[in-house]
């Protein structure tokens, strides 16, 4: 039986761009927003052993132009060790009010020490940087509980690094009562956009 549209839809129901802008306004708008669900995005890297590793973190910043990605890190994580071994990722959001699933797939670049990570460090927070301040290295296996609390004396930027993901693809899935919509939107390396819709 045929999907019955009701006469009050999102904009974005049967429009591919509005759907894709309806994908970067959730990004952007979970970056300030830190009730948004969208302010905390899952992240999967490739393992040295081979095998998917997925964490959460927090999303610093979103820019549809350049179809960039940021989120910040410790530079003696695992996710940077899988990162500087194969720089694919791919970064799961879900908002759960709005039904929207985005999976955006591409490559991630470090920044440590240079300019970017710099600019970075400069809009963190004293909580945030806070965190980069811990003497031992994140999941480093110990004894004692409250080893993340001893710190380093200096302010931990040695520790701090950038993650820039550059979003080659984007999975966008909204469930809707009304029937489902997934669009695929692709780029390639000359930032052409490809754009269709999906079987759910």
């Amino acid at each position: 039986m045929p999907n019955r549209v009701p006469s009050q839809t999102p904009t974005f129901y049967d429009d591919l761009d509005a759907s894709l802008a309806e994908a970067w306004r959730l990004l952007v708008g979970g970056i300030a927003d830190r009730r948004a669900p969208i302010h905390t995005i899952a992240v999967a890297t490739i393992n040295r052993y081979d095998r998917p590793s997925v964490r959460t973190v927090v999303l610093r910043d979103a820019d549809a132009s350049a179809r960039v990605l940021r989120f910040n890190t410790d530079s003696r994580s695992e996710k940077l060790v899988d990162l500087q071994a194969n720089s694919f990722v791919e970064v799961l959001a879900y908002d759960p009010s709005a039904k929207i699933q985005l999976r955006l797939t591409g490559r991630a670049a470090v920044h440590k020490g240079d300019a970017t990570a710099h600019a970075a460090w400069a809009q963190a927070q004293a909580q945030s940087r806070l965190c980069y301040r811990q003497a031992a290295a994140p999941g480093a296996t110990t004894d004692d509980p409250l080893a993340s609390a001893a710190l380093i004396p200096n302010d931990g930027f040695e520790h701090f690094s950038v993650v820039l993901v550059h979003v080659e693809a984007l999975d966008w899935l909204y469930l809707a009562s009304a029937g489902h919509r997934r669009a695929r939107f692709t780029w390639d390396a000359a930032g052409a956009l490809t754009k269709t819709w999906c079987a759910v």
